[in-house]
């Protein structure tokens, strides 16, 4: 990839470094993220968004559809609200109800589409939809935070500042599903829109539309209440604290295998990223506005920082180091401009790898010119479709081997620490699971997701075989090395596509692999319970659409600084 006619495939920073579990669980949200891509694309496009049709009752059941009117397509949001009993409520997998159900429908419905969808949708997983369907999802009430806000907003006044920040939301999604999942259409069917074809678009905007109807229920049902008692007349949500609420979800294991399934994805959305960061790093002279800017949000970043709250102990610690990180950065930034380049060398040895990759987040910020257009690099139709090379000289096969996971040749996988845990599918809960191999009868039942295990004995099994003779014939004679050999080919051409870390040892933490992938969601308040789930809000701080513009669609993933106070750095503000 070049820019401006240099070419910066020789700056983008090796994949033995930035594909340690470590460094991937300290990624932040950027330009590229999802959520940030969709907010732009929807106010550059004039995108319109509005309720069509609202049959919701005094109690909060009901159903309503937000339309969605792209310059060449319609979508629309068909939400189902319900009257939940608090005992039914549950975001597991295996839940059974939930206070509201979602579909994404292609198009505008039609009558017999929504009574279709009433019958479907509400059930999830036990229900059917169909391509005119490209997601389907589901929802459960914060409680407390939710009475609350309905309480307060029947008696005429706004809610407890202090209590919508701690929670952050209203509703938490515990799935959004896409891509061919219980009928809805496949990716294929979408992939050429321009407004869907980068990774998520569907999914995202589902979220997008899934936070106005949050916001608009919570109203309806406080108007409802005072309507009941014959109160003052009900407030609507203070238009900053709604814009401040996100949508929360609930994220375990079911998350991570995802990046080791799909290599290919894995290594489109992680070369972006660095062939952005290299672009930038590449500019020779920094203005004094971008260096402002890039400080000015740094202090954005860390006004969120000391907003967050996690009882998780290593996430406590990440987070202590990303504020001290942070201060770090400012009191450089105070400084006179100088080429990007040189402050991430300057990082390199004086921040952790949580400032590190968020000053390599933060530099995106002013060039979205440059940067941008990756975007359309991110999307893949390779994970399904790629087939081994027979082929392939024994010898290139192994040589594909031992530059990835040359670090893993020397580990004995026959000792219990380097195969303390073992991947597998729960039957009771439906879920990915991660157990402990040694302690519990799961070897049987294991996922193909110990790579580099995988990969290593492959390695030794291919080292009997002649190297200029075809893979092919190894492959025949042991068909167990098929994926290992298959993943060994892909990252021929895709650099970034494994993890270079050991997914089944005794210090794993899955929370990096889901740390990850969230980043490129755009997720935000990332508050891990242990180390195999995590709390995060998406569209935190977004306007909504009848305040979206191209000037607010991109920066309000930072939090706005409550004092502006004085800005590092010399010349005016931009």
């Amino acid at each position: 990839m070049t820019e401006a006619g240099r070419d910066h495939t020789t700056q983008l920073r090796p994949p033995a470094e930035v594909m340690r579990l470590s460094r991937l669980g300290s990624l932040h949200q950027c330009r590229l993220s999802f959520m940030r891509q969709l907010t732009r694309r929807m106010a550059r496009e004039g995108w319109r968004i509005a309720c069509a049709d609202w049959q919701i009752d005094a109690a909060g059941v009901g159903h309503a559809v937000y339309a969605v009117q792209t310059p060449v397509r319609s979508y629309a949001l068909v939400a189902f609200a319900h009257d939940l009993p608090p005992e039914k409520r549950s975001d597991r997998v295996i839940a059974e109800a939930w206070d509201a159900t979602f579909a994404l429908f292609d198009g505008l419905p039609e009558p017999a589409d929504i009574a279709r969808l009433a019958a479907n949708v509400p059930l999830q997983e036990a229900g059917r939809i169909t391509e005119r369907e490209l997601c389907l999802s589901r929802a459960n009430r914060s409680v407390r935070l939710w009475d609350h806000v309905v309480d307060r907003l029947a008696e005429g006044q706004q809610p407890d500042p202090a209590q919508l920040a701690e929670v952050g939301y209203l509703m938490r999604t515990t799935a959004v599903y896409g891509s061919g999942k219980f009928g809805a259409a496949d990716r294929v069917v979408i992939e050429d829109r321009p407004e869907l074809h980068a990774p998520f678009q569907a999914e995202m905007l589902t979220v997008y539309l899934i936070r106005l109807f949050v916001r608009d229920l919570v109203e309806h049902m406080a108007r409802a209440r005072a309507d009941a008692h014959g109160g003052a007349r009900a407030a609507r949500l203070d238009a900053g604290a709604a814009q401040a609420l996100g949508i929360g979800n609930s994220t375990g294991l079911g998350m991570a295998p995802f990046l080791v399934n799909h290599p290919c994805l894995l290594n489109n959305w992680i070369m972006a990223r660095e062939e952005a960061i290299a672009r930038v790093r590449a500019l020779e002279t920094v203005t004094d506005a971008k260096w402002r800017m890039v400080a000015d949000l740094a202090r954005r970043m860390r006004a969120g920082v000391d907003q967050a709250s996690s009882q998780h102990p290593v996430q406590i610690a990440r987070t202590a180091g990303l504020a001290a990180d942070l201060d770090r950065l400012l009191a450089e930034m105070a400084g006179p401009p100088r080429p990007w380049s040189a402050l991430l060398d300057w990082s390199a040895t004086m921040l952790g790898e949580e400032g590190q990759e968020a000053l390599a987040s933060l530099m995106l910020e002013p060039y979205g010119a440059l940067v941008d257009g990756l975007a359309h690099c991110m999307s893949d139709t390779l994970d399904a479709g790629f087939r081994i090379e027979g082929e392939m000289p024994v010898g290139k096969v192994r040589a594909l081997i031992a530059e990835v996971f040359g670090w893993a040749l020397d580990i004995d996988w026959t000792a219990e620490a380097p195969t303390a845990r073992a991947w597998y599918v729960s039957e009771e809960k439906l879920e990915p699971r991660l157990g402990q191999r040694h302690e519990e009868p799961i070897a049987a039942y294991e996922q193909p997701l110990a790579t580099a295990r995988d990969a290593v004995l492959a390695y030794r099994a291919l080292s009997d075989w002649p190297e200029e003779g075809p893979v092919a014939a190894f492959l025949l004679r042991h068909p167990e090395h098929r994926i290992a050999v298959r993943r060994a080919q892909i990252s021929g051409f895709s650099p970034y596509s494994e993890i270079r870390d050991n997914l089944i040892g005794a210090e794993l933490m899955p929370i990096d692999m889901l740390r990850a992938k969230l980043s490129f969601f755009g997720a935000t308040g990332f508050d891990p319970r242990s180390d195999r789930w995590v709390r995060i809000r998406m569209f935190a701080g977004a306007p909504y659409p009848e305040a979206l513009t191209p000037g607010n669609s991109d920066l309000w993933v930072y939090p706005e600084r409550s004092s502006p106070g004085p800005l590092p750095g010399p010349g005016p503000a931009p």
